[in-house]
């Protein structure tokens, strides 16, 4: 398995899926408690157009925690070192919910290494429900570990169409959830992402084409929020019905299409 390490010595899990020097790269980014894994629906659904790389920030999944303050600066960083070492001059980022604010900062911090930008289920300024939610999902991984969090995260991250539809593997959902991803890092994790600051402070400066996605049926981001950060960031604000917050892993065929309608 590939792993990067970045320059204070922190180690990455990396992949690059279907390779092709004439590809454009997109970069899948992930949301909180997610990996690399949760792309795979999308990533084959696009192979034939892109490479695909995806990776698991810092503090999530196969990647260690390091040693320093995480913030999305330190998140945009890594990824610039992780692009530079695979030798990838321009890249798409597509980020989810955490992701999205790594992607966000990303394009922000080094414009020029972006050629279109995809933010999936988030808003301009945090919405009322944000840290509430946080601290209490921080205080339920203190208590009962990785495996209760995601219990309890359920109901926030998935839709109600794909609650229903997937009742009887939802416990498998969590279980996988807690193989995948280690206490101490979600815990850091979640204590730093109560103190970012909200997306409408990290508008990228040039004008890269955006298209910001939000579900229908998001209770963490809901589509007024994404559409006010797709209007300051002069792209497009598109709604998938029926989805949650989760948009790959709920429905990966019509985000595909999507990406496949957007990206070059």
């Amino acid at each position: 398995m590939p792993y990067f390490p970045t320059s204070d010595g922190c180690s990455l899990y990396y992949e690059v899926q279907h390779p092709g020097a004439s590809k454009p790269v997109v970069v899948f980014v992930n949301g909180t408690a997610q990996t690399s894994v949760n792309w795979i629906q999308v990533s084959n659904l696009v192979k034939d157009r892109f490479q695909v790389l995806t990776y698991d920030c810092r503090a999530q999944g196969r990647s260690g925690l390091g040693d320093r303050e995480l913030t999305l600066e330190l998140h945009a960083a890594d990824l610039l070192e992780l692009i530079d070492s695979l030798g990838f001059s321009e890249v798409h980022p597509v980020g989810l919910s955490h992701g999205a604010g790594v992607a966000l900062t990303f394009a922000y911090l080094y414009p020029q290494r972006v050629g279109r930008l995809v933010l999936c289920s988030a808003t301009a300024t945090l919405t009322s429900r944000s840290r509430p939610i946080l601290k209490l999902w921080l205080e339920t991984l203190s208590r009962e570990g990785v495996e209760g969090m995601a219990q309890a995260a359920l109901p926030a991250v998935f839709g109600s169409k794909f609650l229903m539809a997937n009742s009887e593997v939802l416990d498998k959902i969590v279980q996988a959830i807690a193989l995948r991803n280690h206490r101490e890092g979600l815990a850091a994790h979640l204590r730093a992402s109560m103190g970012y600051a909200p997306l409408n402070r990290m508008i990228p400066p040039a004008r890269i084409p955006t298209l910001v996605l939000s579900g229908s049926d998001d209770r963490l981001a809901p589509e007024e929020g994404a559409r006010e950060l797709a209007e300051l960031c002069g792209g497009e604000h598109r709604v998938l019905s029926g989805l949650g917050h989760s948009l790959p892993s709920e429905g990966p065929e019509p985000f595909a299409r999507c990406l496949l309608d957007f990206l070059p």
